[in-house]
C-alpha cells in the first residue's frame, strides 16, 4: 500500500502577473527569484503599479501546490492551513476537496492570504506575499490526532519564520511516528532563519529539498555537490536541485544525479520546485528507487512550467501519468 502525506503551509491564493520587463523588481527593490513577506499596503501598491498587465488567479501556497499535485499522482494526502471567513477561503477549501485532498482548514477573522507572483520574461518568478489569515495559524489549534493516519509530514520552507509553530508541529508529528520532510523554499528565508533551520533539520528532519541557492544559504557551501554532502550529514535523504542540470540526490551511501525532462516551452517557473517535490515524494510513497523518484519529480516539474500558475488540465495530468509509466518502465524498472 502506498504511504500517505499530510502537508502544512500558508493557504494562499496566487495572483500571477506576466511582466514585460523587470523594472518593477528594481523599483521595489525585490531580489529576483525571492519571496518577500509584506503588509497589505505594500502589496496593494505593487498591484496598482501592475494595472493593465495580464494576470490570472490560482490556488497557491507552496506546500498546498505539492500536496495537490501528489493527490493527482494517486497519493492519499491532507493539508493543514488557515483561511479567512470569506469567499476566497471557501474557494480554497473546495479546491482541495475537488482534487481529493482532505482539508484540515482552520478559520480566522482576518482575510485570506494572497501572493502576487511576478513572472519575468525569462519565466523566473518573484513572490510578494501578504499572509493574512495564514499568519494566524498556531500549533495549539492543530489537533494532533490528524497525524494518526499519515506517514509523512511535509512542510513548506516559507512557514519556518514562525519558529514556535514549526517546532511544536514537528515534535508532535514525530511523536505520532511520522517522518518529516521540508522544502527550503527560498534562499532569503533560509538566510534569515539559518540557525533555527539548522537546529530543526539536525534534530527532526528526515528529508530535505533545496535548490542550489537555498543549499548554499543553508550549508555555506557554494558547490552544490559539497552542499549536498554537508546537509546529508544532518538528515536521512537530501535533494539538491541544480536547475537545467537536474538534481543531486543522496540517501545514506547512495547518491544519484537525475537530469531534467525538457519542457515543450518555458512559460512560468511558478511551482516548479513544488511539483518536483510532489513527483519525488509520490515515487517515494510508492516505494520506487531514488532515480525513479527523481525522474517523476523531473516530469512533474517539466510540465508545470509549460503553463502560467500551477493548475494543470486533465490532459496535462494524463501526459504526466503516461510519461511516468513509460520512462520508468523503459529506463529503470527493467
Amino acid at each position: 500500500m502506498n504511504k500517505s502525506v499530510i502537508g502544512i503551509g500558508n493557504a494562499l491564493t496566487d495572483m500571477l502577473v506576466n511582466l514585460s520587463n523587470d523594472n518593477v523588481l528594481r523599483e521595489y527593490q525585490l531580489a529576483k527569484g525571492s519571496m518577500s513577506l509584506v503588509d497589505s499596503e505594500f502589496q496593494t501598491a505593487i498591484s496598482k503599479s501592475l494595472a493593465g498587465l495580464p494576470y490570472s488567479l490560482s490556488l497557491g501556497g507552496s506546500a498546498a501546490n505539492t500536496i495537490r499535485a501528489m493527490a493527482q499522482l494517486d497519493i492519499r494526502c491532507g493539508f493543514i492551513g488557515k483561511v479567512g471567513e470569506d469567499n476566497t477561503g471557501e474557494f480554497y477549501v473546495q479546491a482541495l476537496r475537488n482534487v481529493g485532498v482532505a482539508p484540515y482548514i482552520l478559520h480566522s477573522e482576518n482575510k485570506s492570504g494572497k501572493c502576487v507572483s511576478l513572472i519575468s520574461p525569462d519565466g523566473e518568478r518573484t513572490f510578494v506575499t501578504h499572509l493574512g489569515a495564514a499568519l494566524d495559524l498556531t500549533a495549539d489549534e492543530i489537533d494532533a490526532a490528524v497525524f494518526d493516519s499519515y506517514d509523512y509530514l511535509y512542510i513548506e520552507g516559507y512557514l519556518v519564520q514562525d519558529h514556535d509553530l514549526i517546532r511544536r508541529t514537528i515534535e508532535r508529528a514525530k511523536e505520532h511516528g511520522l517522518k518529516v520532510v521540508i522544502d527550503l523554499a527560498s534562499f532569503n528565508v533560509v538566510e534569515e532563519n539559518r540557525d533555527f533551520l539548522r537546529d530543526i533539520v539536525a534534530k527532526h528532519v528526515d528529508i530535505l529539498f533545496a535548490n542550489e541557492d537555498e543549499a548554499h544559504a543553508f550549508s555555506g557551501e557554494e558547490d552544490p555537490a559539497k552542499a549536498l554532502e554537508h546537509i546529508a550529514q544532518m538528515c536521512e535523504l537530501v535533494v539538491v536541485k541544480i536547475g537545467t542540470r537536474g538534481a543531486l540526490i543522496k540517501h545514506g551511501e547512495e547518491q544519484v544525479h537525475v537530469g531534467i525532462m525538457a519542457a515543450a516551452k518555458r512559460v512560468d517557473t511558478t511551482g516548479a520546485g513544488d511539483f518536483y517535490a510532489a513527483g519525488f515524494m509520490a515515487g517515494l510513497c510508492k516505494g520506487l528507487t531514488l532515480r525513479q523518484c527523481g525522474t517523476m519529480g523531473a516530469i512533474a516539474a517539466g510540465k508545470v512550467i509549460e503553463v502560467v500558475g500551477t493548475t494543470l488540465s486533465r490532459e496535462a495530468w494524463s501526459e504526466i501519468h503516461d510519461l511516468c509509466h513509460k520512462v520508468l518502465a523503459e529506463q529503470y524498472l527493467f
